[in-house]
């Protein structure tokens, strides 16, 4: 694990040194709940809609955490398009090493981003009069990591199939789904019908509502457990996915 937190350690460097990444996993989210306020605010009060700070906050949050994943591949992917993994191949790093020295500081981006997330959120809460509390909002970071896990996984699988100009076209098309299907923007609840069948095949329709009901302290079978265990599930699948397909790269390239 030494070897795993110096990589680690090397990709936080690179991380805080691209100043796009403050722009895309902090400055965006942050735009956006701001924007998504003023609109809540617009609409007529009494009126139960997403961008009550209660349901906005934790959806921006899941919203957050999918340019992670652009970044994550980003990483991997100018990383593979140069020399440099091909002389961490010749060193005694294994992949395990190499994977999670790209996921640990990921991880570590996304507490921070949610962590961001959720102090503007409170103070929005505050000035609005919203209903946020503390041991709700700790909740729902916790409750947020497998979702992260989830789209950095995405990101690494991402990463070893594309290179650096493909890969943020291929995970823009996960952000736009990943927005409209996870219902981020709207109540998939209320839509019903073939909508709500095909936001409930994907995993980010959970990842929104697992978050949402842990900052409501909702803690339903329906409402908080079983979203969070599909998240877990698929996160921990396609994180394992990732890491497979990443150790087969790393044999391919070595011939």
């Amino acid at each position: 694990m030494k070897r795993a937190f110096a990589f680690a350690s090397r990709n936080i460097t690179e991380l805080l040194r691209d100043p796009l990444g403050y722009i895309f996993c902090f400055g965006f989210p942050l735009i956006m709940l701001i924007i998504m306020t003023i609109v809540d605010q617009s609409i007529p009060k009494g009126s139960v809609t997403v961008f009550h700070i209660e349901n906005l906050a934790p959806g921006v949050a899941v919203f957050g955490l999918m340019f992670v994943m652009l970044f994550t591949s980003l990483n991997v992917s100018t990383d593979r398009s140069g020399t440099f993994l091909m002389r961490l191949y010749a060193t005694p790093m294994t992949a395990f090493d190499l994977t999670a020295g790209y996921i640990i500081p990921m991880l570590i981006i996304a507490l921070i981003q949610c962590a961001v997330t959720f102090t503007a959120a409170f103070i929005i809460s505050v000035i609005v009069g919203g209903t946020l509390n503390i041991g709700g909002i700790l909740l729902c970071i916790l409750t947020l990591l497998p979702s992260a896990l989830l789209f950095i996984g995405f990101g690494l699988i991402f990463g070893v199939l594309f290179n650096e100009k493909t890969a943020p076209g291929t995970c823009s098309i996960i952000i736009s789904l990943g927005s409209f299907l996870g219902g981020i923007w709207y109540d998939a609840e209320s839509t019903g019908g073939v909508m709500l069948s095909i936001c409930k095949c994907l995993p980010f329709y959970y990842c929104t509502r697992s978050a949402r009901s842990s900052l409501s302290l909702d803690f339903t079978a329906e409402g908080f457990v079983i979203p969070l265990l599909i998240v877990l599930g698929c996160g921990a699948a396609v994180t394992a996915l990732g890491s497979f397909a990443f150790s087969r790269k790393m044999r391919a390239d070595l011939g």
